[in-house]
């Protein structure tokens, strides 16, 4: 690698700061996405864990800018390419999606329109965004669903999206979103609802598109074994609100948030004997309407001090670069007296 296109990986390619999303309900205002702050660079990928109501796909919608509506407010800086997209209007964001941003949603039955065929989905951004003609956006078209791995792809450029087996459906989903090669690409839960060796396809063909087109890549998962070899960072979002955040590698060397360690236990392992009961975190993650003071965790957390109870922890810097955590009583290096067990 050359020193130029070193320092290129090294830029900001989309810069997050104090991101905040809210809805209002009935019952009051819910904070979905409650100060959370990240950078990316070129060529590198993020990974997004968290438990179902964490407020992932929320701020991955929200970095996309497909939130609207009366009853949602943002606040906060979504930067990419240097150039702010929070807030932009429509126009703006229509001439980003697919030509520079692209994302690929958890559910491909709703994101593929069924009674359009596949062929005409994947033309229909390379015609708008790069102006290509009828014959070479049809051939750059089936070029892109061999290269994702669709068989018969001058048949399956026909198919209608209910013609195809959900794995090929997901490939296809896939194609649509790198058709304009984006410099980024969100993938949120990209592969739910698939049998374990379909999903191990697609994340492996995600990396290696990404390492291919050095495509900057956010990667959404509820489970941390998806993201441990596919992603260069990891950012750890409880109840809103980033609980902890390092490289990869560091992450699972030095875990320091319990609700981190909470997940990593809850992952199932090969090495364990048939029928071994798999753990679970126990009780509900807290309303996000209302929500109990101190650390959002306590309720759950095996090592909760009053403390924990009382205040909320902030984000601080571990002694390895890169690390943050939210946490008074940090696994490794615990202070204060001993845990006491959690009252439910």
């Amino acid at each position: 690698m050359t020193s130029s296109s070193a320092d290129d990986r090294e830029l900001p390619l989309l810069e997050v700061r104090d991101v905040r999303t809210s809805f209002t309900t009935d019952r009051g205002e819910l904070r979905a996405v409650d100060g959370v702050s990240f950078s990316l660079a070129r060529g590198r990928t993020l990974g997004i864990v968290g438990e179902s109501g964490s407020g992932k796909t929320v701020l991955a919608r929200t970095v996309m800018g497909l939130l609207r509506g009366d009853g949602m407010r943002q606040s906060g800086s979504v930067r990419f390419e240097g150039r702010e997209i929070m807030g932009a209007s429509p126009t703006m964001l229509r001439s980003v999606w697919g030509a520079r941003i692209a994302m690929v949603f958890q559910d491909s039955t709703a994101s593929l329109n069924p009674v359009v065929r596949v062929g005409r989905q994947i033309t229909e951004s390379l015609r708008l965004h790069l102006e290509m003609d009828r014959a070479d956006a049809k051939a750059t078209a089936i070029a892109l669903l061999a290269q994702v791995g669709i068989p018969a792809p001058e048949r399956r450029y026909r198919s209608y999206p209910g013609e195809l087996s959900g794995g090929m459906r997901q490939r296809v989903a896939v194609a649509i979103a790198i058709a304009c090669a984006p410099r980024l690409l969100l993938a949120d839960e990209p592969t739910t609802g698939l049998d374990v060796t379909v999903q191990a396809q697609i994340l492996d063909l995600l990396t290696a598109l990404g390492a291919d087109r050095r495509m900057a890549m956010v990667l959404v998962s509820h489970d941390l074994g998806v993201v441990a070899t596919r992603t260069d960072e990891i950012l750890v979002m409880y109840a809103g609100r980033v609980v902890e955040q390092a490289p990869t590698r560091t992450l699972f060397a030095s875990t320091a948030m319990p609700y981190t360690a909470a997940l990593l236990g809850s992952t199932p392992r090969l090495a364990d004997p048939s029928h071994t009961r798999l753990a679970a975190i126990e009780g509900r993650p807290p309303d996000p309407v209302n929500r109990p003071a101190g650390c959002p965790f306590a309720p759950r957390c095996p090592y909760v001090q009053e403390l924990c109870r009382r205040e909320a922890p902030p984000l601080v810097e571990a002694e390895t670069p890169g690390h943050r955590y939210a946490c008074w009583f940090p696994l490794g290096f615990r202070r204060g007296p001993a845990p006491v067990e959690v009252t439910r």
